[in-house]
Order: structure tokens, then sequence, then C-alpha cells
């Protein structure tokens, strides 16, 4: 999801080929209006924002939109920022935004669930100026992000990553990360979490030589879109804090994820990891699966749930003496 300076809310898909713009003309928090802006489209699931563009990327390349707010019932048609990525569906979905330096961030995951690759651009994040120029990888060895933001205070990259499958239920964690500068490496393909060699890449390894999570998330919980607070709805202490969408797992013995956590920070460190949100999992039974959190100029949270293609807007009232503020 990204947000236009005009409040349209446009949203991405991963299996339709669709991007929507989503109106709430009369301001009373639900919408009055879903318009396809764009169809066809080879997973179009990353969306940002910038001047009055809207960027669109695609498995293998990303568009842009320009003046799209003002055409929203007639889209231009897309100018084609750069197409110079791998054209590969597995973790080829992308999620897209702008950092801080103005600059473009584009994450190239894995090919496969566990594997090297002479390419380096697989398993990385990567960034570019608005133009399409000037790519270059930005951070390796992560093996497939679809979220990512920069701390309001540092302006300092963190992310979250999906851990690999096959190695039991329980391992490896998934992970948030945090990469303050350019050209880390968060282990991937050889090392999972904060010293979990893998038992096929790990080996003659040491993972000290990689760079550690900042927190281990739950394992296979698919941790998707995050995002730091930086509104005035929620208490003081959300403040600056990481919201965290996680999907849910797919094939663990007992599902895990399907909810939105939050992970604590003191400083620049992360030091707490708890469940924000549920109820999209009971019983076993699969009621949603969050994909995104956005925050609204008001404070208040959306999440994208696609098993239901609803979004849901959690906000905050203080209840004093039975009244509501």
């Amino acid at each position: 999801m990204a947000l236009g300076p005009k409040g349209t809310l446009f949203v991405g898909t991963r299996e339709e080929g669709k991007v929507y713009a989503i109106l709430d003309r009369n301001k009373d928090d639900i919408a009055d209006e879903v318009i396809i802006i764009a169809k066809g489209l080879n997973m179009p699931n990353g969306v940002a924002f910038m001047g009055n563009s809207l960027y669109v990327a695609e498995v293998h390349r990303v568009l842009r939109y320009d003046d799209i707010e003002s055409r929203l019932s007639n889209p231009p048609r897309p100018v084609v920022v750069n197409d110079s990525f791998p054209k590969d569906r597995h973790h080829g979905w992308k999620f897209i935004r702008f950092g801080p330096d103005g600059l473009l961030y584009i994450p190239v995951g894995a090919p496969c669930n566990i594997c090297e690759s002479e390419d380096s651009r697989y398993a990385s994040i990567m960034r570019m100026k608005r133009d399409g120029t000037g790519l270059e990888t930005f951070a390796g060895g992560v093996r497939n992000t679809v979220g990512f933001d920069w701390h309001p205070v540092t302006n300092e990259l963190w992310f979250t990553d999906n851990g690999r499958d096959w190695l039991g239920d329980n391992l490896p964690p998934d992970e948030l990360n945090h990469a303050p500068v350019k050209g880390m490496h968060f282990g991937f393909p050889y090392c999972h979490g904060i010293n979990i060699p893998d038992p096929g890449f790990g080996k003659g390894r040491s993972c000290q030589a990689y760079t550690e999570p900042a927190m281990e998330l739950g394992p296979h919980v698919a941790s998707l879109g995050m995002r730091f607070y930086r509104g005035a709805m929620f208490p003081a202490e959300y403040r600056n804090q990481i919201f965290i969408a996680e999907h849910g797992s797919w094939n663990r013995s007992a599902p895990i994820g399907y909810r939105i956590t939050l992970v604590r920070l003191e400083g620049n460190r992360a030091v707490k990891y708890e469940v924000f949100a549920d109820g999209w999992l009971q019983n076993g039974l699969v009621y949603g699966r969050p994909v995104d959190i956005q925050e609204m100029p008001d404070g208040a949270l959306l999440v994208s749930d696609d098993r239901t293609g609803a979004i849901y807007r959690i906000s905050y009232k203080k209840i004093i003496g039975g009244a509501a503020f």
C-alpha cells in the first residue's frame, strides 16, 4: 500500500495483476470507491509514491504513472523506469519504497528455497534513482524481504526477511534486520537467525562473518510489511516502534503468524517482540492473512489482508470514565 499526497490509497496485488486506487471522499474512514488503474501486469505487488507519480514494481521492471491522482478515471500510459530485473517469479514479487535519500529501494528475492547464485542481484536489496539510473546493491544475503522502513530518528534501514523452509517446524526464525550502511551481508544462504549454519550451504563457514538479525521473529510466520509508528493517535510508548504484518505459515504442523506483531526498541536496539493484534487464526482455522501496514495521517493503521481481499483500520481511543477521547 502507498498513500498519495491527495489522500488516495494505492494497493498493489501479487496474483490479480491489478493496481487499485481507493478513495474515501467523505473522510469517514470507510472507502467510498475502488478504481482499477492498471491490470494485466506481472505481479504488481509493490507501489510507492514520489512527487505526483505512482511507481509500480512488477517482477522484472518498475513502472511510473505520472500525475495519477488527477487521472484516476483515465490513467496515463506507464513509463518504464527500469526493466533490468530478473524474471524469476519465485520470490519475484517486490515491495518498494523511497528512502530518506530519495532513492527507490527494490528487493530481489532468492529464486529458490535455498541456493547459491552467481548473479549478485539475487537475495539482495537494491536501490536506484527515481529515473531508474544508478542501480546498485545496498545489502546482500537477504533471502526475501517484502517489507522495510527507515527509523524516524536515525534514518537507518530496517527490514523483515523470510527464513528458508524444510528445516522443521521451529527452524529457522524469520528475521528483523537493521542495515545502517551499504554493503552489509545478512547470511543467506549460509547462516540463518543469530547463529544457525545451513546444513548444506553453511558447511565450513562461520556465522560470525555475517550480520546477525536485530531480532529473531517466529519460525515460518512469513513476516511481510513493517512500519515504524510515527503518529500521535496511539499512546506515546508506540512512537518509533515497529509494527510487522505476519502473513502466517503455509507448511508448519501447527500454524503460526496470521497477526500483527510489535518489536519494541530502546534507542536503536530491538529488545522485545510481542503480539499487537490477532484473531485471524482461531482454533487452527485461518480467517485472514495480513500483508502490509500503512500509517494514515491521523495516526491510524491500515492492514491489508490478501485472503479476504479486505483492508482493516486500527485506531485508538482513550476511555475515561466511560467516555471515549
